[in-house]
């Protein structure tokens, strides 16, 4: 299904509060044209705590890249007998629920997701939405790069391998942490700090 105009998906906020649902999917490349969902995980935090899991893989319609086992490590044969999106989306709708999603350049998941949602005639994903790259680049504006994977590296942030939909939940969850206790030392809320920092370069 070609993506449309997502005319119900969900505000773009800066913080999440204490509980929300970290989301990420591994897929068969970059566009919500032509490439599939091949996993889905999620992480339920309540009050700061992790308090539930959803992961699965996905059976696609077509065969993995190379490039993208050699990226993830999610061959054919782990999604031989994986189940189909329609049961994965399922399954994820109702873990998911009403939650605040938050993820890594959450942006794109939340298209292939909501894409998803409409391809399977299952309500949109209207759900908000917080991006820890988004606020990544206004709260350390110094670090040279903010894809996640060097985020791990530079803050020695422990997870099980990355570029696995769960994992890379884990890493967003642990991140976001940092990121608001950094805040916290300044007095503010993640938030806060993002405005402040819009506000600065605003000034120049």
């Amino acid at each position: 299904m070609a993506a449309g105009i997502r005319t119900h998906k969900g505000r773009s906020l800066l913080d999440p509060t204490d509980s929300y649902c970290a989301v990420d999917i591994e897929t068969t490349g970059t566009s919500c044209y032509d490439s599939e969902i091949i996993e889905i995980g999620a992480v339920r935090v309540v009050r700061g705590q992790m308090a539930g899991t959803f992961a699965s893989l996905v059976h696609p319609r077509s065969r993995i890249p190379r490039f993208i086992t050699d990226l993830t490590g999610i061959t054919n044969t782990m999604v031989k007998n994986a189940p189909s999106l329609q049961e994965v989306m399922a399954g994820f709708r109702s873990f998911l629920g009403n939650d605040i999603i938050l993820g890594h350049n959450v942006n794109f998941d939340v298209n292939f997701l909501y894409d998803a949602s409409a391809q399977l005639s299952m309500p949109s994903l209207s759900n908000d939405f917080v991006d820890t790259l988004r606020l990544s680049r206004k709260i350390f504006p110094d670090l040279p790069e903010h894809k996640l994977s060097y985020l791990r590296f530079h803050f020695g942030i422990a997870t099980p391998p990355a570029h696995r939909a769960e994992s890379d939940c884990i890493a967003a969850i642990r991140y976001f942490e940092i990121m608001r206790s950094h805040a916290a030392s300044l007095g503010m809320t993640p938030e806060q700090l993002y405005q402040s920092r819009m506000k600065t370069a605003r000034r120049r």
